[in-house]
């Protein structure tokens, strides 16, 4: 799984306590040495840290911070920064909790519990474009999030869905806009459109979801 990672150049850790921060901390000195490492204790704090510090490839949200309420904080970085991925990491791990965070945008949920393996394993599958699920007692982990990708892709307006099977089909955007018979800036739109709504940061990863539900060009 690492080798076919991106490791990351800057993460944004927010927890409010200390020995947490700490924690992950030596998971990324560990596993990703050549990264930057950014902390922050409140929701306020990341939020200022992302207006000022410019891109963020990860940011590692505790689920329970004292400025957020629930999925609050989720909610707000996803509004403020949506090109940025952000895990959710906490000991709550209830299945309403997992599938209500990953619904809102959550690019994967990290238990607390996880050794530092796997910790580091679901990190990389969110860093290669993948949505990461806990497994849950009594839950197919696998279904719910082809439920997951499904209820996104049809989040998407009937052109947008024309244009991700194209990017599906590995067609160019000049590709895209001749077949369409729209301009590129349409096609561009409707890309990036498709990126939000999928919650996804690159063509490669909506197309990597899309196969997962068997999308056709």
């Amino acid at each position: 799984m690492m080798g076919d990672t991106s490791a990351p150049d800057r993460v944004l850790i927010v927890d409010d306590h200390s020995l947490v921060r700490d924690g992950l901390r030596s998971i990324f000195d560990d596993a990703f040495p050549a990264c930057t490492i950014l902390e922050a204790d409140s929701l306020e704090g990341a939020l200022r840290i992302l207006a000022s510090e410019g891109d963020i490839d990860l940011v590692l949200l505790d689920l329970n911070i004292p400025d957020v309420s629930h999925l609050s904080g989720l909610e707000a970085l996803r509004d403020r920064f949506p090109a940025t991925p952000v895990v959710m990491v906490s000991g709550v791990t209830d299945r309403n909790t997992v599938r209500d965070a990953l619904a809102a945008g959550a690019a994967g949920f990290v238990p607390k519990s996880l050794k530092r393996a796997a910790i580091v394993d679901a990190l990389c599958q969110v860093l290669s474009g993948e949505i990461y699920m806990p497994e849950l007692e009594g839950d197919e982990s696998a279904a719910a999030e082809e439920d997951l990708i499904r209820a996104r892709i049809d989040s998407l307006t009937p052109q947008q869905r024309v244009v991700l099977g194209h990017l599906v089909a590995g067609r160019l955007n000049k590709q895209i806009a001749y077949e369409l018979d729209v301009s590129m800036t349409t096609v561009k739109a409707h890309v990036s459109a498709i990126l939000q709504k999928m919650n996804v940061f690159s063509r490669t990863q909506a197309v990597i979801m899309a196969g997962k539900v068997g999308l056709k060009s």
